[in-house]
């Protein structure tokens, strides 16, 4: 992905909530270029989810879809290695 792709990407990442947008951000300059296609689909999938349910998903208080577990995972476990 060129870098006017990784700009509208990190855009997309800005959710209002300084909690979500932190690990997103953090996900897509730490890990996005160097994750498989199937995990780079999957992140972009899972921004169109609402906010408040994106917010539950990562801070434990729902499950997320099968599909997502191993992402959101990755994504806040990138998160918390770093405070």
């Amino acid at each position: 992905m060129g870098a006017s792709g990784l700009g509208k990407l990190r855009w997309r990442c800005r959710r209002g909530m300084k909690e979500l947008d932190v690990l997103l951000t953090r996900y897509v300059n730490e890990r996005f270029c160097g994750a498989s296609k199937l995990e780079q689909d999957l992140f972009k999938e899972l921004l169109e989810t609402q906010d408040t349910v994106l917010y539950a998903y990562c801070f434990g208080s729902e499950r997320p879809p099968p599909r997502f577990a191993a992402l959101i995972e990755r994504i806040t476990a990138n998160s918390l290695a770093r405070g």
